[in-house]
């Protein structure tokens, strides 16, 4: 048996032990890691290994970005703020769900990272809907995947370098025929921002459930109130995760990581009394970063044995027989790439398709551009499973979703990104004019 049809059986394996729910989702992922390594799917020797997912950079800065997070809820001023909003809300959730989609949106044109957005608006969402009695599952599966939908769609911030790194693709393929101009990603994208932007806000919540599936590391906090802290640590705790948020915008010009940057400010949560360094260890959500640490695991091991490679290399296939259609090629270039980014890392995903969309149009001396911003909406718009983005178990940990709650909430969605990307972005950027 080939280790690509190992690959495989185990990823089915993990997605029937995520929906079936006797384990937990970090016992599954961690098992699914070890059965990959004990199989060769992923190597136990060398510099790539299993253990290196451990290591990620995603799970250091979400473990650390907790840590901030949950410095900052324990002020008086994330309680106010919260209680504000609600006041102005006027224990309307949808203008509550408007308002923080619209900041999560915001933020995710600067921080090409939708878990580190998510890690800043979910605490404040959460105090604001705790004062309205409204509990997490209701609203964070929509606030976590506007995130993720919309990500450097405005070409601000990360967002401005999207056309520069569509134009090396073509470069180094020798296809210069078409340039992307600055604009013409969000040109292709801004239609679904917007729609993306109104339904998590306002038709999402109605299909999450008013009570979380399983006990999450935020239940367990809601039920431990902590004594109000002293002048410093309440200001040193407003400082810290703001110039966190600042920090993070502005990453790049600082010549610092993600999570160099989250991680100086959890322990500057520890150092000035915000947290003691008991309750920092609690705020960290273990079995959280597990579930990452497994998924990022599988998605290697899938890219790495070349179940990627091998459905990349029937799409030509399919290209030639639907005679070239905009809109047909559109749909499979969307339906394919959003379907493998559910299970292997979108970055990993892109990198396939992008070369065979290039190579496509050049066949026929057609336009490419519409073909890999079409696949760039496609692979930023994982939000099924736990493998697709590491945002995903972020969002899952904090409304205490299970794996079915997942799929009942994003399949709608789901074919909204697939009609209004293919419809629109095939329109704006034929292949053939």
């Amino acid at each position: 048996m080939s280790q690509l049809t190992i690959c495989l059986i185990i990823f089915a394996l993990t997605v029937v032990g995520y929906c079936v729910g006797i384990w937990s989702l970090g016992t599954v992922s961690i098992l699914s890691l070890m059965a990959l390594s004990f199989t060769g799917c992923l190597t136990v020797d060398g510099k790539d290994t299993a253990l290196t997912y451990f290591a990620n950079s995603n799970v250091v800065m979400i473990g650390s970005m907790c840590v901030v997070a949950a410095g900052f809820n324990r002020t008086r001023f994330c309680r106010s703020l919260a209680d504000h909003i609600s006041a102005m809300a006027k224990g309307s959730l949808n203008k509550i769900m408007l308002g923080y989609v619209i900041i999560g949106v915001l933020l995710s044109q600067f921080i090409q990272s939708p878990v580190v957005v998510f890690g800043i608006v979910a605490p404040m969402m959460a105090a604001s809907v705790e004062a309205m009695g409204i509990k997490n599952s209701k609203v964070m599966f929509g606030l976590g995947v506007a995130t993720i939908i919309t990500c450097c769609t405005l070409p601000l911030g990360a967002g401005a370098t999207v056309a520069a790194e569509l134009n090396g693709y073509m470069e180094s393929y020798g296809y210069t025929d078409y340039v992307m101009g600055i604009m013409d990603p969000m040109k292709g994208r801004l239609p679904l921002m917007i729609i993306a932007t109104i339904f998590c806000a306002l038709v999402i919540p109605k299909f999450c459930k008013n009570e979380p599936s399983v006990v999450t590391s935020e239940n367990i906090k809601a039920q431990n109130k902590k004594e109000d802290l002293n002048t410093i640590a309440e200001w040193a705790g407003i400082v810290i995760f703001f110039g966190d948020a600042i920090a993070l915008m502005i990453a790049g010009k600082l010549h610092l990581a993600n999570w160099q940057i989250t991680m100086a400010g959890a322990l500057l949560m520890i150092a000035f009394g915000v947290l003691k360094p008991k309750e920092a260890v609690q705020s960290v959500p273990w079995s959280m970063l597990l579930l990452i640490v497994g998924a990022l695991g599988l998605s290697g091991a899938l890219s790495a044995t070349g179940a990627g490679k091998l459905i990349g290399g029937h799409i030509a296939n399919l290209v030639t027989a639907v005679g070239g259609n905009s809109y047909i090629v559109g749909l499979i270039f969307f339906i394919i790439p959003f379907l493998m980014t559910q299970v292997m890392q979108n970055r990993g995903t892109m990198l396939i398709f992008h070369p065979i969309a290039i190579a496509t149009c050049a066949s026929i001396g057609g336009d490419p551009r519409g073909l890999m911003i079409l696949i760039q909406a496609a692979c930023l718009s994982a939000f099924m499973t736990p493998m697709a983005t590491a945002a995903v178990p972020y969002i899952m940990d904090y409304g205490g979703y299970k794996q079915s709650d997942m799929f009942r909430q994003s399949w709608l969605l789901a074919i909204i990104c697939a009609v209004v990307s293919v419809g629109w972005i095939m329109t704006v950027f034929p292949i053939l004019p």
